[in-house]
């Protein structure tokens, strides 16, 4: 966020007169303030007496932000409970977003991603063009995957090597690129990396390290933004970000399952390239890529929001809402 009003001026934010500080004395008071912000990592092992400024006042707002997901930090107690009036995180039904990507229609209006989207049918898009199709049909590769992160919580490593055994059957593999695998694309090339997906892959495997509500960050980006059919594996509702038909549901159709579309779909390229038709009346970018989007300038936004900041909410039941139900599991 930046220190002071600095993030938001250096952003060119709509509003910059928010102020952020970690000195709890500045305004004399701890009470004075108009925001709390409490970093959900943090507040997930930390008790409700560290926690718990000394002093609250009525107008304040607790805002619980978090762009990690609740399935490597849950909390599993009660004690949050009518302590949070905001939250600033991934998910789709906080009061202000802090995520990953933005869907804009042909007309350049963001569009989602919503709870409730109302997405045309793959049937009544156009055509692939034949520019397209022709770079489509230019690729060799099965899949890659960019991974540092090589131990979760969700296991998609098991999964992937359950896949990778699969697809040996067909005589297909899926490349890894990162610490985890064999391969290299250095970060500072970034785009180069990328390039590769969108030249060779057919496939790209998206695959987040939790399970979670509506966590779904930048690895999703990387296959749509680049023409390679993203593989999902994760605990979104993906109909919230993408049309049904330009996605694989690895969670879904299970290793075998899956290694069998991939091979079909390689072997019929007519077949593959309607899953590109989206690309005629959807678009897909990070949210930092505009101002419009920016979720830093979005917060400041909701503190100049006069009817959110005088409107009384309370978060009655936190771990219920924050956490999936089987994430605290005894």
């Amino acid at each position: 966020m930046g220190e002071g009003q600095q993030g938001f001026i250096d952003r060119k934010c709509k509003y910059t007169n928010c102020f952020v500080t970690s000195d709890i004395d500045l305004l004399g008071d701890v009470s004075k303030f108009d925001v709390i912000a409490f970093a959900g990592p943090e507040v997930s092992y930390t008790s409700n007496k560290k926690l718990t400024p000394p002093k609250r006042s009525p107008h304040q707002k607790y805002a619980f932000t978090n762009i990690e997901s609740a399935g490597n930090y849950p909390i599993c107690s009660n004690r949050l409970d009518n302590f949070f009036n905001w939250t600033w995180t991934y998910r789709l039904d906080s009061e202000s977003r802090w995520g990953y990507l933005i869907v804009r229609d042909a007309e350049n209006k963001i569009v989602g991603p919503n709870i409730d989207m109302h997405w045309m049918k793959l049937e009544d898009m156009d055509p692939v063009s034949e520019e397209l199709a022709a770079q489509l049909r230019n690729k060799t590769k099965a899949a890659a995957w960019f991974v540092s992160e090589c131990r979760t919580r969700n296991l998609r490593e098991i999964f992937f090597i359950d896949l990778q055994k699969e697809l040996e059957a067909y005589d297909l593999a899926v490349d890894i690129y990162g610490r985890c695998g064999w391969l290299k694309c250095e970060r500072s090339n970034e785009e180069e990396c990328f390039q590769l997906i969108k030249r060779d892959y057919y496939f790209y495997l998206s695959f987040e390290n939790s399970f979670s509500k509506d966590y779904v960050t930048e690895k999703l980006l990387h296959g749509l933004k680049y023409n390679a059919i993203p593989i999902v594996y994760g605990g979104a509702n993906y109909t919230r970000f993408m049309p049904d038909g330009i996605y694989l549901n690895a969670r879904e159709l299970g290793a075998i399952e899956l290694a069998k579309k991939m091979k079909y779909l390689i072997d019929h390229p007519d077949e593959y390239k309607e899953y590109f038709r989206w690309k005629n009346h959807y678009s897909y970018y990070g949210r930092a890529e505009s101002i419009e989007t920016d979720d830093y300038c979005g917060f400041c936004s909701l503190l100049n929001n006069e009817e959110m900041v005088k409107k009384t909410s309370i978060y009655k039941n936190f771990m219920d809402w924050w956490n999936d139900p089987e994430q605290c599991i005894a």
